[in-house]
């Protein structure tokens, strides 16, 4: 007798799948065939969300409190960090999923006021072994170590104001600030990928994303399945690990005014799953989740978690190029 709900309600869902299927090939419109997701989230696993809100409130002009979905959170202009609780992340391999920040009026002046509040900053290494917390501190640019000496030989000086800088997060997630712009705004997700061009190539044919403004200019671009594995370049610093950054090849794709951007993964082990780390998940929002999921599913792309509900609406979970979580989010 309890199998008849359970039933009942697997025999919808499969019934609402199959209408996906047939409304397609009926020619009904299919947003899933030209929509480009809109950024929605940022989800972070965290054994205590409100000291999260709390971090973010503190150091963030915009940040302001939000639940949404059943998550504490924080809404930063169009975009939200939301956080699950759990037990504290354990340190893991390496997810695709690498820091995340924001743009800033003026990175000196929040450096200034970050030293002066004590707030918890990332030290950025040097090629020489020297760290500093503010790249104005340090040769202008990202250097080679051959780039670096010869900026020293030639007497260069520190870049000044403009510049970023890094804030160590509450469970050890790193936070970029950057720039000299209009407004405080989050403005991306940096991140490595297996092969930098073959990850464009996939965001771009599944999820239709345009390449970033940030990636377009990246020498030695490649367009197509056959030729998009390239070798690492050279490390280069100021960067956030002592071995310096392999800063090229680099790629990344846009949703809306939010950027995707990556370098290749630094070192030969495979990227893992981001699942379960700090940094879990990207939400972007669509429409037609059940048409989206289906042609996802044609094309090859693994689907991790069927429809389930998101507050008022539905999500789903899907895999990316180099195992990076994305949560297709329909809200009503």
């Amino acid at each position: 007798m309890r199998s008849r709900p359970f039933l009942a309600v697997a025999t919808l869902a499969l019934a609402a799948w199959a209408a996906a299927d047939v409304g397609m090939r009926a020619g009904a419109p299919d947003p899933s065939e030209t929509e480009v997701p809109v950024f929605h989230h940022l989800h972070l696993n965290t054994p205590d969300p409100d000291r999260s809100v709390r971090f973010y409130q503190q150091h963030f002009s915009t940040a302001v409190p939000e639940t949404v979905g059943g998550f504490a959170g924080v809404r930063t202009g169009h975009v939200l960090l939301l956080f699950s609780r759990g037990p504290k992340a354990a340190k893991a391999p390496q997810s695709a999923y690498w820091h995340f920040g924001w743009h800033v009026p003026s990175a000196k002046g929040y450096w200034e006021r970050y030293r002066a509040s004590g707030a918890p900053m990332t030290p950025l290494h040097t090629d020489q072994g020297g760290t500093v917390t503010f790249s104005g501190e340090w040769l202008p640019g990202t250097l080679t170590k051959a780039a670096a000496e010869a900026a020293r030989a030639r007497s260069a000086a520190p870049s000044g104001s403009f510049g970023y800088g890094y804030l160590t997060g509450p469970d050890g997630e790193w936070i970029e600030y950057a720039g000299d712009h209009p407004a405080e705004r989050f403005n991306h997700v940096h991140m490595f990928q297996n092969q930098v061009f073959c990850a464009e190539l996939w965001y771009a044919k599944h999820l239709h994303a345009p390449v970033s403004a940030s990636a377009k200019n990246a020498p030695a671009r490649k367009t197509s399945d056959q030729d998009c594995a390239v070798p690492d370049g050279e490390p280069s610093w100021l960067s956030l690990v002592p071995e310096g950054t392999k800063r090229q090849p680099a790629g990344g794709v846009a949703f809306g005014d939010v950027e995707m951007n990556w370098y290749q993964r630094q070192g030969s082990a495979p990227l893992v799953s981001s699942r379960g780390q700090v940094m879990d998940h990207v939400g972007l929002q669509v429409h037609g989740l059940n048409a989206w999921l289906t042609r996802l599913r044609r094309s090859g792309v693994r689907v991790l978690k069927r429809p389930y509900r998101f507050g008022q609406g539905r999500a789903a979970l899907i895999e990316g190029p180099s195992r990076e979580v994305i949560e297709l989010i329909e809200v009503p």
